[in-house]
């Protein structure tokens, strides 16, 4: 099916209505911008509508969307933070790019790709998604969790084997005759590159943060700056040989240290998603879905070595490490899909002349596979770990020492409060009870809220309020009170949220007290009761009411007799 249109304004327009249409379509099922992307590129391919035709200008945007991807790559790449990389983080990420790498060599190799074709799937195949796993971790309040924090470390760890791979494949490139990069000698090369470097380094140096500073107080034009500055290193980098994606790159790290990045980060990521549609409809443009039935059953294979693997993989190391199955599993469930890094490493490999457009078409399906495949396992982690749990028991070191020595082991009986959900809430609670010479345990899955708790000279567990496991451990038997003040959020098992799966599975584990939650919304009140709760909490209105009680004369007693968290964080420092 072939639809013409008449001028490139009136393409871009049609391109831009699909895309419309397909990320509305992706949002009922649930899937990420990215698929919908790809499935756009496809659509409007030689292969269905056939709608592109302005190659030039839709290349042109392709390029600079990947400039402004690479360079909020670098502005990411904070030396401080690069730094705080835990051993977890470091190991689970260098292992899983190692263990994807040499394997899906091996299965390239298997399925008689060649060696070149075979490296580059294989190194495309051991980038993760950072959009994606955060947009999906933050979606379901996970990202402080400890598995969220693991997840994001090695992500990290990929990102940098991302600018190894883009240097070392640039400089692969110098000189090649269809490189399609500046060009010039080796020396010369290097040479640019050191002097972009350097650049680099003065500029960090003596002019980023009072540049930013200045610009800052007109917030358009410091993203104009920063869109000026991905689009000058890219186009110096393409000049000199060593590519627009190192040169993006570049750019991104000069801003790295400054005060600013995350308002330019934040600011670019929409329009980096925009521009990115146009990468995804070049790349479906150049794709031929008739020739790429040959690869269906190796982008099956290789789909099913990523959805499988990854998580396998990042299970076997953290339980080596002393981490529980459950955090292993909840952290491996993020590596189950490939990025738009892979699509544009393996672009790299086809300008280059290193890889045909087939090996860009098996690797564009095994995104499409799993990125799919994987934000459904990611939103339904829980329901997933309930099904294998009893399968994963030889990933689980006994006494798991990791994640205590995280947590602290104060745990003893006696304890009348349970309190799950230790932000500011919580924390207000927990100290007006210690204050009042009641026992409270607090338990939260976020280490920093644990940590904080510890210093205020409060008793805590790390744990999940969804792990049974875990739930059926605690000491409930002299417990009067469970008091939940974590935010609703879907769990993942079937419409519940956290509260009514912790109050099931602290009644099925034998608790026989009673049980509070907080409630942002009345609506959910009756819910709640249903559920059986107890009590229900609402923060705004009691706060209100109490406001209400000061205002109208309380005694100066009951007003000075429960100090502020910030003082009793004053007193515990």
């Amino acid at each position: 099916m072939e639809v013409i249109v008449q001028s490139p304004f009136a393409e871009i327009a049609a391109l831009l209505v699909l895309a419309a249409v397909v990320g509305f379509l992706g949002i009922i099922l649930r899937q990420p911008l990215i698929v919908s992307f790809i499935a756009v590129g496809l659509i409007a391919g030689p292969s269905a509508l056939d709608l592109v035709r302005s190659d030039e200008q839709i290349s042109l945007l392709s390029e600079l969307g990947i400039a402004v991807l690479l360079f909020l790559v670098g502005i990411k790449l904070d030396v401080k933070l690069i730094r705080s990389l835990g051993a977890v983080s470091l190991l689970t990420g260098l292992g899983q790019v190692a263990f994807t790498s040499i394997f899906g060599y091996l299965i390239g190799l298997a399925l008689g790709l060649g060696h070149i074709t075979s490296l580059y799937v294989a190194v495309a195949l051991t980038f993760s998604s950072t959009i994606i796993i955060v947009k999906l971790l933050s979606d379901k309040r996970e990202i402080d969790s400890l598995h969220g924090q693991i997840a994001l470390g090695f992500l990290i760890v990929q990102d940098l084997v991302v600018v190894l791979a883009m240097i070392v494949l640039s400089a692969i490139g110098i000189g090649a005759a269809d490189g399609g990069h500046g060009g010039g000698s080796v020396p010369l090369v290097l040479a640019s590159g050191v002097a972009m470097v350097v650049l680099v380094v003065l500029f960090v140096r003596y002019v980023a943060n009072p540049l930013t500073e200045r610009l800052a107080h007109a917030p358009e034009l410091l993203v104009i700056f920063a869109i000026a500055m991905a689009a000058m290193f890219a186009a110096a980098g393409d000049i000199v040989g060593l590519g627009k994606e190192v040169g993006g790159l570049l750019a991104g790290v000069a801003l790295a240290s400054t005060p600013y990045r995350e308002t330019i980060a934040a600011r670019l990521a929409p329009l980096r998603d925009f521009l990115l549609l146009f990468f995804f409809i070049a790349l479906g443009s150049a794709l031929d879905l008739s020739l790429l039935g040959a690869h269906v059953s190796g982008a099956i294979i290789f789909s099913l070595f990523v959805l499988i693997g990854n998580p396998l993989i990042v299970l076997a190391i953290m339980g080596a490490m002393g981490y529980r199955k459950r955090t292993g599993f909840l952290a491996g469930l993020t590596v189950a899909q490939i990025s738009e890094f892979s699509l544009i490493f393996v672009a790299m490999g086809v300008s280059l002349g290193h890889v045909q457009e087939d090996a860009l078409g098996l690797v564009t399906m095994v995104g499409l596979v799993t990125i799919a495949a994987s934000t459904y396992m990611i939103t339904y982690s829980h329901q997933l770990y309930a099904v294998f749990e009893r399968f994963l028991g030889v990933f689980e070191r006994k006494g798991t020492p990791r994640e205590p020595s995280e947590a602290g082991t104060h745990r003893n009986d006696g304890h009348k409060v349970i309190i799950f959900g230790l932000g500011r809430f919580g924390t207000a609670i927990g100290l007006r009870l210690k204050k009042r010479g009641i026992k409270v345990l607090g338990v939260d899955f976020n280490p920093l809220a644990i940590r904080r708790w510890r210093e205020l000279g409060l008793e805590t567990e790390f744990g999940d309020a969804t792990d049974p496991e875990f739930v059926a451990e605690l000491p409930l038997s002299r417990a009067e009170w469970i008091v939940s003040t974590v935010p609703i959020h879907p769990t993942g098992l079937s419409h519940e949220d956290t509260r009514t799966t912790l109050i099931q599975l602290t009644r099925t584990s034998g608790f026989r007290g009673r049980v509070a939650v907080a409630s942002h919304h009345p609506r959910d009140t009756e819910e709640l009761f249903a559920s059986g709760a107890d009590m229900v909490l609402e923060p705004f209105q009691d706060a209100a009411d109490r406001a209400v009680e000061l205002l109208c004369g309380a005694p100066e007693e009951e007003r000075t007799e429960i100090p502020s968290i910030e003082t009793e964080e004053k007193l515990a420092s």
